[in-house]
């Protein structure tokens, strides 16, 4: 039933992805990654809220409650968020001369998680 879960969320939380991707690309032109970095900033947040809210609580959840965090988490959090395509854009903005864009790239997108997890850790109360 866990993988199950896993395999689901992940396959949604793919899904947002492509979606967040192609509202951004029709968004915003240019060079700089947006639909990456929104993703990647939301699955922190989602990733910690999840996280911080559950945690307290996992040896009193039951295996379905359990299999609906990991649909959550692993799922659609590890399907949603791409670190991967967050090295590869970088990388080809070097490729393309953007360089300041890709430095910017790596900036944005490692303290917008870290604040963003930042502040749903703080909101949760941790």
């Amino acid at each position: 039933m866990n993988a199950l879960a896993v395999f689901i969320g992940g396959g949604l939380g793919s899904l947002a992805r492509y979606g967040i991707g192609v509202a951004a690309s029709r968004c915003w032109n240019g060079p700089f990654p947006w639909g990456t970095w929104i993703a990647n900033v939301l699955a922190t947040g989602i990733l910690v809220a999840v996280t911080m809210s559950v945690t307290p609580h996992l040896a009193q959840l039951n295996r379905q409650q359990q299999a609906w965090v990991l649909l959550g988490t692993t799922g659609f959090c590890g399907g949603f968020s791409t670190f991967s395509t967050f090295s590869l854009d970088t990388l080809q903005l070097f490729a393309q001369g953007e360089v300041a864009t890709a430095w910017a790239n790596v900036l944005f997108s490692v303290a917008g998680c870290l604040v963003a997890g930042a502040l749903v850790w703080r909101a949760v109360g941790h």
